[in-house]
């Protein structure tokens, strides 16, 4: 059997993801939301029959016979969703529709959606969306853009093309090849980009057009299921539901599963299993969680969106695989196996908590491309335990010290821990901001650590004493130097060209005014106790900074950000004097 294709609706705020399925389901989902924002994951099932009506004769362009029974839209409001869309290896999104605004361009969700499509390795069609706000656009009332630009005046079709060239710019420098669908050469190796205006229609059709035609012609091995094979889907979220108590809306993407069945999934302390007491499934054009009007049905095959009624649903967690329970085959293996890397660890590294599987797998991924590591990850508000972990890791990794907390509460005792303990918590629910805002606290922590480690630390220094510049031979020796490389503060130990110790600057002043640190160029007057001036310390004499091995590994290993290129040489130039010293003495 030939399943229908899972397509996910991805896009930045306000782009028009739920316009675009509200003008395909012709439902009121959008204006009955504030801001037209989708609240909750909708599952849409968009019947062939629609589909044809509204391409007419444009599928025919594909040469294929389409034998797929329809479309399955899921309806995601935030990437972390498209994540919940998993299954061992990817996604079960068959392929995406990135919404974009063409007036706005690539903003910062549009291009985080993309990079986790690039993850997932799944495939996508960029709609160019909201046409019908350039200037002199011309409302048609046709389902079909290239009819529509036929009416459209030279201006507009030369804006169009502009802003699709910035597309093409946008999705080049995210590492894809791109161009409008009339032009690409292969749809294997290029983003077809379409201009649609979901507000008016135009467009609509090549829409469904590429995605169906693709998934018929690209994605039909993938799409064929054995239909009386045990049922395997995810979960997406978890309701409650008058009359069934808490419900799992889930996609069916192999298989059949039936009332009566047993399905396994995830939960917090493990792998639990549930009978299935019913199975409804919303009208078709209606989303799951949203529909007034549900079926119950005997059985789903895939690909369906469903709503599951059972006893024991309470703590499955969203992004978990289900699997139907059958005589003979180990679904706790299976199970354990398919999410035990996703909740893989590092010895040092932030706590990550997220609201499901998916979120964690997600941001696991982005953070693991940022080189960011992870100590710790959980599902769940954000807990005194996690802030303790937290807490642990300031010894062994002081910039570690923090919880990254997705779309998740935060205990009332673990704010007051955090505080206490100077843990930080980034806290949000959209993904790229999440990240941003903890790259942001993370560099603040970086620079307030490297600040207080430049201060402790003796950094490296070459200094040459100037000629007729003594000033008072002994108790204290004050003499003029040059500073020929690194950076110089009081209080440092100098040693000589041969390693032998000198002294301990007292003090620095150029033209009477005190200098807390001189820098190469730098012409000042320090002041020695240790040393007389014309035996331990002469004119022309190379004196250098008398570096420890505890600093060079310091400023080697973990802040090497603190010290140009040349102040690196120099420092491996004065540990090899220390070195000679040593083995000479």
């Amino acid at each position: 059997m030939i399943r229908q294709p899972i397509i996910s609706v991805m896009g930045h705020v306000d782009h028009g993801k739920t316009t675009l399925l509200d003008r395909i389901r012709n439902s009121a989902i959008a204006s009955k939301e504030a801001g037209g924002i989708t609240q909750h994951i909708g599952a849409s099932e968009v019947p062939i029959a629609v589909v044809e009506k509204i391409c007419g004769p444009l599928l025919e362009s594909f040469g294929v016979k389409i034998t797929i029974p329809g479309l399955l839209f899921i309806d995601t409001p935030g990437h972390e969703v498209f994540t919940n869309l998993r299954k061992r290896g990817g996604s079960i999104a068959d392929i995406a529709v990135l919404v974009v605004d063409v007036t706005k361009g690539f903003e910062p969700q549009s291009i985080e959606a993309v990079n986790i499509l690039k993850e997932y390795k799944t495939p996508f069609i960029v709609a160019a969306n909201k046409v019908d706000l350039i200037t002199g656009w011309h409302n048609t009332k046709l389902n079909s853009i290239q009819q529509s630009l036929e009416k459209q005046s030279d201006y507009v079709t030369n804006e169009l093309q502009n802003r699709v060239y910035d597309f093409i710019g946008s999705l080049s420098s995210l590492g894809f090849n791109s161009d409008l669908y009339t032009s690409v050469s292969s749809f294997q190796k290029e983003i077809a980009i379409v201009p649609i205006s979901a507000k008016t229609g135009e467009g609509i059709a090549e829409l469904l057009m590429l995605i169906t035609g693709l998934s018929q012609k690209f994605l039909e091995e993938k799409l064929t299921i054995e239909v009386n094979g045990p049922g395997r889907g995810s979960i997406l979220e978890k309701s409650e539901q008058k009359g069934l108590g808490m419900t799992i809306d889930a996609i069916i993407y192999d298989g059949t599963l039936s009332t009566n069945d047993y399905i396994a999934f995830a939960t917090p302390n493990g792998i639990a299993t549930a009978k299935v007491k019913a199975l409804l499934k919303p009208k078709p054009l209606q989303q799951i969680g949203e529909a007034k009007q549900y079926e119950y049905v005997q059985s789903a095959s895939a690909a369906s969106g469903i709503k599951i009624g059972g006893n024991g649903l309470d703590d499955a967690l969203p992004g978990s695989p289900i699997l139907q329970v059958v005589e003979g085959h180990d679904y706790v293996k299976e199970i354990s196996a398919e999410i035990s890397d996703i909740f893989n660890v590092d010895n040092i590294g932030i706590v990550l908590k997220a609201d499901s599987i998916g979120s964690i797998e997600a941001l696991s991924r982005l953070l693991a491309g940022a080189s960011v590591k992870i100590s710790k990850k959980g599902i769940g508000n954000v807990t005194k335990r996690d802030i303790a972990d937290a807490f642990a890791m300031k010894s062994a990794s002081p910039l570690d010290a923090i919880v990254l907390a997705f779309n998740v509460g935060i205990d009332q005792d673990a704010l007051e821990a955090a505080h206490m303990s100077n843990v930080s918590i980034v806290s949000s629910d959209i993904i790229y901001k999440l990240i941003d805002d903890y790259k942001a606290i993370a560099d603040s922590m970086k620079h307030e650590l490297e600040k207080k480690v430049e201060d402790r630390l003796v950094l490296p220094a070459e200094i040459e004493v100037l000629p007729d510049s003594c000033f008072r031979v002994s108790h204290p020796a004050i003499f003029g130097i040059s500073v020929l490389g690194g950076r110089l503060k009081a209080g440092y130990k100098l040693i000589n060209s041969a390693g032998i110790a000198v002294g301990k600057v007292k003090e620095m002043q150029n033209e009477g005014t005190p200098v807390e640190t001189a820098r190469k160029g730098d012409r000042i007057a320090i002041s020695m106790d240790e040393p007389t001036y014309g035996r331990q310390v002469r004119e022309g004499q190379l004196l250098y900074t008398d570096m420890g091995e505890y600093d060079a590994n310091m400023l080697k290993n973990d802040f090497s950000s603190l010290l140009s290129e040349d102040e690196i040489a120099l420092m491996n130039k004065i540990l090899e004097i220390k070195s000679r010293g040593r083995q000479s003495s």
